[in-house]
């Protein structure tokens, strides 16, 4: 099981980099740069990239949209060139707020685009012919009809490290979940719950799996937990509300918010909708307040070392391989060994 991190989207960027450093001195294996509506993730992970040496980068996530497939697959491949083949491409479709509100794209057919972007990066990776591609969102050269008719198929200049760079998909949906399981070398999910996900994905997973090349080996899966380790640590877990909040009840609009459907999903329909009516009235202390304890503590790896190495089994066995944790700690020593020490746990599960 690999042990990752994932970076902020906003501050302190060239700071938390800083710490980076020694973080894989002490056994960091990936980082997760995210992109959402702050600095582009691309900028951020070349840097992370010239100032480490072992360390996998990986996006969390680019989304779909905001970039051609064939800039996508060179971005990728560039990423992956100056990193020595440390790189890892994260996908997902994100929301129609970003698309629509940020990009001024249609958030349209994502699960479709999703495969369509996929196959064309790995077309142009391979290298082995000029670009043609024929899908119901993509079709490249661009047909005469809808452009100039003056387009080539085109062969990527630079030969890329690596012919086949593993893709992510960032998925909670349930037929999103099926094509990660179908298509990708890994899955991030959000607000994992060993507990509940077979209940809420198992189905979803198996349908992916049964169609998945055997060429793509074993799905990995990579989640988030925020991490704390003592006897004296259970207040931590309240850290967590307020970003819980945000997504279960702002991250979206009535009807149309995943993470709230997520959340209803797990079990806590009334939570859930108490949560976004506050967070959209406003009340955003009071939607934190209305969290379940039970989802704040049972994604987390907050607790006493027993607890924390409960955790880890319960993970494991729901096929988790990359715990992207979050220390806990009132500075860089602390969070430091709390990396060393939960190394060790991983290490010995």
């Amino acid at each position: 099981m690999r042990i990752g991190m994932p970076l902020g989207y906003a501050g302190g960027f060239k700071e938390a980099v800083t710490e980076l450093v020694d973080f894989e001195k002490a056994g960091l294996d990936i980082v997760y740069v995210p992109e959402a509506y702050s600095f582009d993730a691309v900028s951020q992970l070349g840097y992370i990239a010239a100032k480490t040496e072992r360390l996998q980068i990986a996006s969390g996530i680019l989304n779909i949209y905001s970039r051609t497939p064939a800039l996508m697959a060179m971005t990728a491949a560039g990423i992956d060139y100056v990193s020595d083949g440390r790189f890892t491409l994260g996908l997902g479709a994100s929301g129609p707020q970003v698309i629509e509100g940020f990009h001024g794209l249609p958030y349209h057919a994502p699960l479709g685009r999703t495969r369509e972007v996929i196959e064309i990066c790995r077309q142009v990776w391979k290298r082995e012919a000029p670009l043609n591609y024929e899908g119901k969102y993509y079709t490249l050269p661009l047909p005469a009809e809808k452009g100039t008719g003056l387009g080539k198929a085109l062969k990527i200049i630079n030969h890329p490290v690596r012919k086949s760079i593993p893709v992510e998909i960032a998925a909670i949906g349930e037929k999103n979940v099926e094509l990660a399981a179908e298509i990708a070398d890994g899955w991030q999910p959000i607000f994992f719950l060993p507990e509940k996900a077979g209940d809420v994905w198992g189905d979803s997973l198996a349908k992916g799996k049964a169609k998945r090349s055997a060429e793509l080996g074993d799905l990995g899966i990579s989640v988030a937990a925020s991490l704390a380790i003592g006897d004296d640590v259970e207040g931590y877990l309240d850290f967590g509300r307020p970003h819980l909040a945000l997504y279960i009840g702002g991250m979206g609009a009535k009807g149309k918010n995943f993470y709230n459907s997520l959340c209803r999903r797990y079990g806590w329909e009334k939570e859930a909708e108490e949560i976004q009516d506050l967070y959209l009235a406003g009340k955003k202390a009071e939607a934190a307040e209305k969290v379940p304890a039970e989802l704040l503590k049972n994604m987390s790896l907050i607790g006493p070392e027993s607890w924390v190495k409960e955790r880890i089994a319960a993970f494991k066995a729901a096929g988790v391989t990359t715990f992207n944790i979050t220390p806990v700690a009132a500075d860089h020593k602390g969070k430091l060994a709390l990396i060393e020490r939960f190394k060790g746990l991983v290490e010995e599960a």
